[in-house]
């Protein structure tokens, strides 16, 4: 099981390919908070419902200096479909080798319907301007948990 972020902690480098095949780096947000979600795949009842929540709050959130970017195991193609189909305006990584989502602690063991599986631990990370920490949510829910975090960050 990966080790979950602390607020504080230096919050991992990565280098993703978004939707479109172009590499979007954490290191292109300094100078600004960025929330990190991961969700465990594309085109799935919870994770379209959390996108489309951030999808239609980014406005907001932008407004309050927060960048939004979401990452999964999956492969830039589905990202697109998924972006295409959901009308999503949030930026979509892929992450397939699984190495960004366990550096954040969002990959590992979870309970799913009583049984212990390994996956992806739906989990957002809120990084600041410096690129720490700020705040490290795990196991959240995919509904309502938006604007809980919009409620969290006082936005």
């Amino acid at each position: 099981m990966s080790e979950r972020l602390q607020p504080g902690d230096t919050a991992p480098a990565f280098t993703l390919p978004d939707a479109d095949g172009n590499d979007v780096s954490l290191a292109d947000h300094k100078g600004r908070k960025v929330i990190v979600y991961f969700y465990p795949a594309a085109l799935t009842p919870g994770c379209t419902k959390q996108a489309c929540d951030f999808t239609d709050n980014l406005d907001v959130l932008a407004a309050a200096g927060y960048d939004v970017i979401g990452v999964s195991p999956d492969k830039p193609e589905k990202l697109a479909k998924f972006r295409e189909q959901e009308s999503l305006k949030v930026t979509l990584v892929g992450d397939p080798a699984k190495e960004t989502l366990a550096a954040y602690g969002a990959f590992g063991e979870k309970k799913l319907y009583g049984k212990t599986v390994t996956g992806v631990i739906r989990s957002t990370v809120v990084v600041d301007e410096e690129g720490k920490v700020e705040h490290a949510f795990y196991n959240v829910k995919a509904t309502g948990h938006v604007a809980k975090i919009i409620r969290d960050l006082g936005v």
